[in-house]
């Protein structure tokens, strides 16, 4: 670190960095992943020499690939994992077995490497970068395309494999142990993932419920960043991935009533500290080797992107069933090395299946890859325009397909439950929010309605939601305030979608008109019900008593309209609410009810 290690020189250096070459690289439409390598690259000792010592960021770098797998494994909830099996165990370890198989076999054959050597470098080279694929996806607004689904399962089941092929290395390695250290690190690795799984599973809703009825947003914070380090923390400890571990905890917690919530308070973090794994990346390049040496280490990156993305494109288009241009797409976004195979190669230096020249050439080529990449992806747009063939997505894609809610609900009080009801009942797909725990763990219960913990007034809450996407956003609460901040953040931020919001009386009305909403008065149709059940006792048909109220409601609904214009007048609107009452009693004039019961001055027409 500069200057003695100041963390908060560091900081500014970092900050500075990211803010000038991220939009410059976005503005030359490089992609964000470029602009950090490139940021790291100026950064590191090999150019300006502002961070001397790359490895002391490293440790921290890698929370961003933790929380991005914490989020992964939110977003898919078990019963989503269980429907892409095929594409996980299928397609994910065929291209693992096939790429390592290939290229190991060339690094024994072609580059005489021992055998053990050879089977470390193929395999850790078949990995490909989940933090680089998924951000680049994300940019290009592909994460939820056939060959977007499909690298997904690829890269989650990498992440799976990366941990037996970890514990694979110290048994090819030559630095090894004879004692019992391998039938220790086995039982680490059960005991952690247990308590990962029982803490998941059990323990962690009655925390989050306590630190909810807190009430305290940064003790809410704080909770969540506890859950992703406090898991990387317990997997570093038993020697397996952090980002599995992670990805483990967010699936335990895919289906909790937290889910939205935590995912809003991870993100902000997830994406700096992804920012500066890339830089990090771009900090351990030695470029005085790649100036000593550039036709070798740009041949073998060129050949690692050459080997992968046939092989990626092979595995898409036979296991994957993906079409042709798809299949490209899938190769040339996954034919680069990945942040695990950095793990797997400098835990391979440590038991001397490789040397440190070796070593070198590996991470700078791994590195010269994945910037290489995203201009790829650049050069290919063009080329891959052409759309899918129609049925030529596999049949768990379709199963797979989220369009989203079409509708949210915030407050799941009286008004609220009825809301969601009728909408499950009619197969509408909606997300509930509510702050109230008890509400929430009740309704749970109960009915099993799609309902979270969240402040809606929080935009994370709402975009990690898929909000967006709604066509309606129905305000329920019973707070008429909280009513009108939530009615103006949406109308805000989503402007096409329409407002349904509760009313509490017709000043209420009034406002939620300004805002653009569309207003459903809480008492005004169970009073009109109400009236109606007095009408029939007192004699009244059934056509009668219809008529008399639809009149009445159109009476209403016209005097609402003509006070709005005077609302904020309380002179004004006393004398219209005056004129309204005449006007009402003169409308009826011709056929009120007399005093005996059951019987009409003069029927209806």
């Amino acid at each position: 670190m500069p200057d003695d290690g100041s963390l908060l020189q560091a900081s500014v250096i970092f900050l500075l960095t990211a803010v000038v070459m991220v939009p410059l690289a976005k503005r030359l439409k490089l992609g964000a992943v470029l602009g950090y390598l490139l940021g790291g690259v100026l950064l590191g000792p090999s150019v300006t020499g502002l961070i001397s010592a790359p490895q002391s960021v490293a440790q921290l770098s890698e929370l961003g690939v933790v929380m991005l797998m914490f989020l992964i494994g939110l977003e898919l909830s078990p019963r989503r994992l269980w429907v892409m099996r095929r594409a996980v165990f299928g397609a994910g370890l065929a291209q693992v077995v096939l790429t390592g198989v290939v290229l190991a076999l060339g690094a024994w054959l072609v580059f005489s490497l021992p055998a053990n050597t050879a089977l470390v470098l193929g395999f850790g080279l078949a990995l490909s970068s989940t933090a680089m694929g998924l951000q680049l996806l994300a940019e290009r607004k592909a994460l939820n395309s056939p060959h977007g689904r499909q690298a997904f399962a690829i890269l989650l089941f990498q992440d799976i494999a990366a941990i037996p092929l970890i514990a694979l290395v110290p048994v090819l390695g030559t630095a090894q142990s004879t004692d019992n250290n391998g039938l220790w690190h086995l039982l680490q690795v059960v005991v952690s993932i247990g308590i990962v799984f029982v803490g998941g599973r059990y323990l962690l809703r009655p925390v989050f419920r306590m630190v909810a009825k807190s009430g305290l947003q940064e003790v809410s914070t704080a909770t969540a960043l506890l859950v992703v380090m406090g898991t990387a923390w317990l997997m570093e400890w038993a020697g397996v991935s952090m980002a599995l571990g992670a990805f483990l905890a967010g699936l335990l917690l895919a289906d909790s009533e937290y889910r939205h919530e935590l995912e809003s308070q991870i993100a902000p973090f997830e994406g700096l500290l992804l920012g500066l794994f890339f830089m990090g990346v771009g900090m351990t390049a030695d470029l005085s080797l790649l100036l000593s040496h550039p036709w070798q280490v740009l041949g073998l990156a060129t050949l690692l992107l050459a080997l992968k993305s046939p092989l990626l494109t092979l595995v898409g288009r036979t296991v994957g069933r993906l079409h042709t241009q798809e299949a490209l797409r899938l190769g040339l976004l996954l034919a680069a090395g990945g942040e695990f195979a950095f793990v797997l190669f400098k835990l391979a230096l440590q038991h001397q299946l490789l040397t440190t020249a070796l070593y070198d050439l590996l991470v700078l080529t791994i590195t010269v890859s994945m910037a290489l990449t995203p201009l790829l992806l650049m050069a290919g747009a063009r080329w891959l325009q052409q759309a899918p063939a129609p049925g030529s997505v596999p049949p768990e894609y379709h199963q797979l397909q989220d369009h989203g809610p079409r509708a949210v609900i915030v407050g799941m009080g009286r008004m609220g439950q009825i809301v969601a009801r009728m909408l499950r009942a009619q197969r509408v797909p909606f997300v509930a929010f509510d702050n109230e725990v008890d509400t929430i763990s009740f309704t749970r219960s109960i009915d099993n309605i799609p309902i979270y913990y969240g402040d809606p007034l929080r935009a994370g809450v709402l975009r990690t939601a898929g909000a967006e996407q709604a066509e309606f956003f129905i305000v329920a609460t019973d707070d008429p305030e909280t009513n009108l901040q939530i009615t103006e953040q949406v109308r805000r931020r989503y402007p096409h979608m329409k407002v349904i919001a509760r009313a509490r009386n017709r000043q209420h009305v009034h406002k939620l008109w300004d805002l653009g909403a569309h207003p459903v008065r809480e008492t005004f149709h169970s009073s009109m019900e109400m009236s109606r059940q007095v009408l029939l006792g007192l004699g009244l048909s059934d056509e009668q008593t219809d008529a008399r109220l639809r009149r009445f409601r159109q009476h209403d609904e016209a005097v609402l309209m003509e006070q709005h214009k005077v609302y904020d007048d309380e002179a004004a609107l006393i004398q219209t609410a005056r004129q309204a009452r005449a006007e009402l009693e003169n409308l009826f004039e011709s056929d009120r009810l007399e005093s005996r019961p059951g019987v009409l001055q003069q029927p209806d027409a």
